[in-house]
């Protein structure tokens, strides 16, 4: 493609970003409530653990529940003040790679037939949607950075800042790739509407698997051999788990590198699997006259 066909190009998905970011803060209120009642389930879920370290520190004997690591052995345990930053770090990895309602709506555009736009117009679906993606995940960003930002500087208490100022790169770039790997993989999910007439069932058993798998709960490090190594190979753990333990200092040296460059491989891979399902689903799409 010419040069001046790539600026046309990027020119007009920045202008849909451009009008879907205005389009998006005119809800700004809505993400702001949003982000406020989403620190309920941060509040249940610290008391929570609390009463577990509280309760292993009472087993073992420990009068001092910040002594306390789980698992009790081994090279990546947890103590109550990691756990906790864990669990409030994995609000943030989910910020970038949640992506709510975007699997139904392809759905919902290949049942209804309103697919046809993406073909009659010189638009890219996919293209599109991510632009999209981008605005309202900028959006919610500068909306709720402040109620976050108040909520980690009240639990600043439970975190260690690394000292490396490589970290908080890589802290970003995983947290960049987790947006695109969320993207995707719904993307994917999405797709197969192309094939099923209702697919919320199907997101309702990805989206219960995927909350477990990906260590929205706790750490997959808590799981025993061999199912942490089984869970860090898919591409799921991207979405919650890596970018917490990046920041924690869970993952360093080639261990950081090596998940790092297998990030950008599962993200690769999901753009092919998507624009394959994408083509494949377009065929299926124009056999019923769509």
């Amino acid at each position: 493609m010419p040069t001046s066909g790539w600026r046309a190009t990027a020119a007009k998905y920045f202008n849909i970003f451009r009008a879907s970011l205005v389009e998006r803060m005119a809800y700004r209120g809505d993400f702001l409530l949003g982000t406020v009642l989403r620190f309920l389930p941060v509040l249940t879920t610290v008391l929570l653990w609390e009463a577990i370290f509280r309760g292993a520190a009472d087993a073992q004997g420990i009068p001092d529940v910040s002594k306390v690591y789980l698992p009790e052995h081994g090279p990546e345990r947890f103590s109550r003040d990691q756990m906790i930053a864990y669990l409030l770090l994995i609000h943030i990895s989910r910020m970038f790679s949640s992506m709510p309602g975007l699997a139904t709506g392809i759905a919902r555009d290949v049942r209804e037939g309103s697919l046809k736009k993406y073909l009659v117009q010189p638009l890219d679906m996919i293209g599109y949607l991510l632009a999209y993606r981008v605005a309202h995940k900028t959006a919610y960003i500068a909306t709720s950075a402040i109620p976050y930002a108040l909520l980690f500087v009240v639990c600043s208490s439970y975190f260690t800042l690394p000292s490396d100022p490589t970290t908080y790169l890589a802290y970003v770039v995983s947290l960049v790739m987790s947006f695109l790997i969320g993207y995707f993989f719904e993307a994917c999910l999405g797709m197969a509407g192309f094939w099923l007439l209702e697919i919320s069932s199907l997101l309702w058993i990805v989206t219960t698997i995927t909350y477990f798998v990906s260590g929205q709960m706790f750490p997959l490090d808590l799981l025993p051999w061999p199912f942490d190594l089984i869970l860090k190979a898919l591409p799921l753990q991207y979405l919650a788990y890596f970018p917490a333990a990046v920041f924690l200092g869970k993952i360093t040296g080639w261990k950081l590198v090596e998940g790092l460059l297998l990030q950008a491989f599962w993200v690769a891979v999901l753009v092919l699997l998507t624009r394959w399902l994408y083509r494949r689903g377009l065929r299926q799409y124009s056999a019923y006259g769509g």
